[in-house]
């Protein structure tokens, strides 16, 4: 694995600024004749990208967001202590002009560039970072990525350009890549409140853009930020708007007649496959990873005991059909997952294929719920989001219901609502059994296993929570194999990556891992630079468009 051969303490995790030498210097005049950093700059004929999505804002507020929507807006107007660098690799500095692993690796200290500004004309300094990454914690948002810094013992501006995080667990292979997530936002401290969120249309970064206008979840406008000095070249466009659809139908046709340049999540796999021989579009593909999933609520799903939910899980394991699913809903677009990791990690392994087989098995989902006690047809309530992930998803999970219902053992009462009310209410407990989905915040197995299983995760579904009845954090003894694979190298840590998803699906079972699938942009002919963006670490760069 790059990432942890990098960073491994022999060569102290060290990052440093020459590794941004290949983006230039000096300044560039931009369109309306003023002069940029030259990150920043724009050539003089730039124009505005228009962007299309269906992915809905939570919050802009780094603390209190932790979804696609959020995120991708995020990317564009802050700056991190680190980044992912387009077409993927290690993390290289952005407002950090190196980072590396110190005091035996319990600490990892950041200096900071000099002459940082966030756009309203504050300086950035290290108290700035520290405090971004304090707030996180300290307000610990319900949808906000707190669980993202669980490994963060503290967090401090040891003077004006340097950040020292210690660390609960030395040599934490993945914290570096941590710091270029939705946990690592740089805000202004003079700002956003230390103990809670700050209204989206006040947020203030330093970022490659500033928001010039933002009706939320309508539109956002953009403008290249002059001082932001930048990580991979100068923005390519004289800024950008961006347009929120209701519906991927709506996308879709803005995209065939122009009225956006780019349209970015979601579009449905008969649209991709009939805009693939459009020529009035390009249809853009990237790197995989993204994991459609089932949630059990295990306080509030079906079942008197804590035998018959089990039983009700495994029984419901046993009755899907991965395969039906590619291929009648996605037509290949994605893949069956039988593990919460995606397959093409390493360390990846495949066990609810190995417990529960490839095809459903009727026989052996009804002798579990038998010996528990259940009495069948069991009644399911099961809802799904149809705008976040795309409009697939009303198909996906009334196929999900057939399977279930055709086995004769279940009926599923299935129902769907709007995603910021979706993810409002399934934190409430309003939901037993429900879908979400993963986009990746780094491309790392354990990015797919620590988030849900340390305590008080973002899922909700009450695995790792210590105040749900007979739910100890370290079920299974968890927290024993996810520090090992935290810090561990070669056959160890794969042997504890292995044992992490093992348990999942043959102990407690909380998740049931259905899809992972691929990245798709549709973009007008002439617009460029797609390609650079989509890759493993799930950053759209609206500044490398341009057309």
């Amino acid at each position: 694995m790059r990432l942890r051969k990098f960073f491994a303490a022999s060569v102290a995790g060290l990052i440093t600024a020459s590794m941004l030498a290949a983006c230039g210097a000096g300044r560039t005049d931009t369109a309306d004749g003023s002069s940029t950093g030259s990150a920043a700059g724009t050539a003089a004929t730039a124009g505005t990208i228009k962007i299309g999505t269906t992915d809905k804002v939570v919050a802009l507020d780094p603390a209190g967001s932790y979804d696609n929507g959020s995120n991708m807006v995020q990317t564009q107007i802050y700056q991190y202590l680190l980044t992912a660098p387009a077409g993927g690799g290690e993390p290289v500095p952005d407002a950090a002009e190196k980072c590396e692993f110190t005091d035996s690796g319990k600490t990892f200290t950041c200096t900071m560039k000099e002459g940082l500004k966030f756009t309203n004309g504050d300086d950035l300094t290290a108290e700035d970072a520290a405090f971004s990454f304090k707030r996180i914690v300290d307000i610990n948002d319900e949808n906000g990525p707190s669980s993202l810094l669980a490994n963060m013992e503290s967090v401090e501006a040891k003077d004006a350009k340097t950040v020292v995080f210690t660390l609960k667990t030395a040599n934490d292979q993945t914290f570096p890549a941590i710091l270029t997530t939705v946990a690592g936002p740089i805000v202004d401290s003079k700002v956003f409140p230390a103990d809670k969120l700050l209204e989206d249309t006040k947020v203030v970064g330093s970022g490659p853009y500033s928001i010039k206008s933002y009706q939320p979840n309508k539109l956002l406008e953009l403008t290249p930020n002059a001082d932001y000095p930048g990580t991979d070249g100068k923005v390519a466009n004289g800024g950008v708007v961006l347009q929120y659809f209701a519906n991927s139908t709506n996308l879709a046709l803005a995209v065939k007649q122009g009225d956006v340049d780019v349209a970015w999540r979601s579009l449905d796999s008969q649209t991709l496959e009939k805009y693939r021989t459009d020529s009035s579009v390009k249809v853009w593909e990237g790197p995989g990873g993204e994991l459609r999933y089932i949630v059990f609520n295990l306080k509030t799903m079906p079942g008197d005991t804590e035998d018959q939910k089990l039983a009700i899980r495994r029984a419901v394991a046993y009755s899907v059909n991965r395969q039906e699913l590619s291929d009648k809903i996605y037509k290949g677009d994605f893949a069956p997952a039988y593990s919460m990791v995606a397959s093409s990690l390493e360390g990846a392994t495949t066990p609810f294929k190995t417990e529960f087989g490839e095809a459903p098995d009727t026989a052996k989902a009804k002798a579990e719920l038998e010996k528990a006690g259940v009495t069948v047809p069991a009644t399911v309530n099961l809802q799904y989001n149809p705008d976040h992930y795309g409009p697939g998803s009303a198909n996906e999970y009334g196929e999900v219901k057939r399977q279930l219902e055709a086995s004769g053992l279940f009926k599923v009462n299935l129902q769907s609502t709007e995603w910021t009310t979706y993810n409002k209410e399934r934190k409430q407990d309003a939901y037993p059994v429900y879908q979400l989905g993963w986009f990746p915040d780094f491309s790392d197995a354990d990015n797919y296993l620590s988030p849900f299983l340390v305590e008080d995760n973002f899922v909700g579904s009450h695995y790792c929570d210590s105040g749900a009845t007979n739910r100890p954090c370290d079920i299974d003894g968890m927290n024993a194999l996810l520090q090992t694979e935290l810090t561990a190298t070669g056959d160890a840590r794969t042997q504890a990556l292995a044992a992490v998803q093992e348990k999942l699906a043959t102990g407690q079972l909380p998740y049931l891992p259905l899809l992972e699938g691929k990245q798709f942009a549709v973009s007008t002919p002439d617009v460029k630079g797609v390609d650079q963006t989509l890759d493993s670490s799930f950053k759209f760069r609206f500044w490398l468009l341009s057309k």
